[in-house]
């Protein structure tokens, strides 16, 4: 995909325009996938235990009620990856939502999730760095390739390897760590979204909460977009300490947060109207009954909408949408 491109030919555009939060109920829209349906009975797994302790100084009123989900951990486990011993797959952990790959090459590696005619293409690097990629089309059989270029933009096969998947929940992929969506136990994102929740009574307030402190600590940062970003991957922790960043980075820092303190949350690439302007932008699941703030809208049971990128620069939080003008593409 063409970053550079949708960065500074859209975002630029945009953000003197409309709105820029819009949410509305889920309904998928994914080029060439016909694999995963709406959530309709699946719900994600009940919370395990309290986050944080109280203060020393702490009173009651301070501490919230919300429970925190066990975290939700993605790795690559290098003694159970299939190998010809330069490249490798690992896929012991489809079930909960991802599959693992590294290799080694001097030359560029690119790694292909092919579900049905679904194929998302993402960047590996050569030097044996591990990544972990979502599962985000559901339940069915998926093949793995590693690919290797060999001249200009043509690559070849290295190495592959498959799976028939059956995924614990449907929530899965968005309740964990990936490329674009990527955080640790001790990240930073993850303290501070843990200070958020520890001070919450639901779902709803954590949401409203992560939303105030990106709008209101992150800048876009143009010089950024203006950059090389054919292999970009953002750093949810290094947006954070900077306070700057493209929508990708806005993105995957919100989804990190959220993902923390286990609700199901998609970063989305798509096109947004009028512009055709390509895109990232969030989605995420809360089965809270309808709330409504001046921030935002939440659906029960339902995906909604959440553009942090355009809240952030300059929206005055006045229009509720019902995003017609969104088009899902991609997600993670």
């Amino acid at each position: 995909m063409d970053k550079k491109k949708y960065i500074t030919n859209g975002i630029k555009r945009l953000i003197p325009a409309v709105i820029l939060v819009v949410l509305m109920s889920f309904s998928l829209i994914l080029q060439g996938c016909s694999g995963e349906t709406s959530p309709q009975n699946d719900t994600p797994p009940a919370a395990e235990e309290p986050q944080g302790a109280q203060d020393e100084q702490g009173t009651q009123d301070e501490q919230g009620t919300y429970v925190t989900p066990a975290f939700r951990t993605a790795s690559f486990h290098d003694s159970l990856a299939e190998t010809n011993g330069i490249m490798f797959i690992d896929t012991s952990a489809v079930s909960e939502g991802y599959v693992a790959a590294a290799g080694y090459s001097e030359s560029r590696l690119k790694f292909q999730v092919v579900y049905g005619d679904s194929k998302y293409n993402y960047d590996l690097p050569g030097d044996g760095t591990p990544k972990v990629f979502p599962l985000q089309s559901g339940n069915g059989y998926y093949s793995f390739r590693i690919m290797e270029n060999i001249v200009d933009n043509k690559y070849a096969l290295a190495f592959e390897s498959a799976a028939d998947v059956m995924l614990q929940s449907e929530f899965e992929p968005y309740l964990r760590p990936n490329i674009y969506v990527n955080y640790s136990e001790t990240s930073e994102c993850v303290k501070k979204c843990g200070e958020f929740a520890a001070k919450s009574d639901n779902v709803a307030e954590i949401i409203t909460k992560v939303y105030d402190f990106v709008c209101s600590s992150v800048k876009y940062d143009y010089e950024k977009a203006g950059g090389e970003l054919s292999m970009y991957e953002p750093k949810p922790d290094e947006t954070m300490k900077t306070g700057k960043g493209i929508c990708l980075d806005y993105a995957s820092l919100a989804a990190s947060m959220l993902r923390s303190q286990g609700i199901p949350t998609k970063l989305i690439f798509g096109y947004v109207a009028p512009n055709d302007t390509y895109h990232a932008w969030n989605m995420f699941y809360t089965e809270e009954t309808g709330w409504v703030s001046v921030k935002f809208k939440i659906d029960e049971n339902n995906w909604n909408r959440l553009d942090l990128t355009f809240s952030a620069n300059g929206s005055d939080s006045s229009f509720i949408g019902d995003g017609t003008n969104y088009a899902d593409v991609y997600q993670y």
